[in-house]
C-alpha cells in the first residue's frame, strides 16, 4: 500500500456507510493528526491508539446523528501521491461556506483550513470533510 491516508480514509467512509459504530486504521503519525482534526471538528465521536505486538493501530468511533445518519457527508482526498495539490493561504481560506473542512499539511503541521488561514500560512491539501 502507497498511500496510507486515503486507505484510511476510505475506511472511515465505508464505516459510515455501513453505518459501523467503530473502524480500525493503521497508525502513523499524519494520520493520528487527522483523525484528531476531525474529533476535534465534530465529524469523529473519539479515537484510541492502541499497540498489540509492536503494531500500532488507531481505533475510531464513528458519530451519527438523532436519525442513524453519518455526520460525514463527504470525505475525499485532494493531494494523492501522482499530483500534489498545494494552496496558499488565501485560497484555503473557506470549504463548502464553512460547512466543511480541508485539512492541510503545513510547516508548523496537520492543520484545519481555518487554523492555517489564522497563522498565515498555506500547504499542501491533504483531503476535505464535510
Amino acid at each position: 500500500m502507497t498511500d496510507q491516508i486515503a486507505d484510511s480514509l476510505t475506511r472511515i467512509r465505508n464505516a459510515a456507510l455501513r453505518r459501523l459504530d467503530t473502524t480500525i486504521l493503521l497508525h502513523s503519525n499524519n494520520i493520528e493528526a487527522i483523525v484528531s482534526i476531525l474529533v476535534a471538528k465534530g465529524y469523529l465521536e473519539s479515537y484510541k491508539v492502541k499497540e498489540e505486538d509492536n503494531k500500532k493501530t488507531i481505533k475510531v468511533v464513528l458519530k451519527y446523528d438523532e436519525n442513524g445518519h453519518s455526520v460525514i457527508n463527504e470525505v475525499k482526498k485532494i493531494s494523492k501521491p501522482g499530483r500534489r495539490v498545494h494552496q496558499g493561504k488565501d485560497a484555503i481560506k473557506t470549504y463548502k461556506n464553512g460547512y466543511g473542512t480541508l485539512i492541510v499539511s503545513t510547516s508548523q503541521g496537520v492543520l484545519p483550513n481555518d487554523e492555517a488561514f489564522k497563522r498565515g500560512i498555506g500547504g499542501e491539501v491533504i483531503c476535505s470533510i464535510w
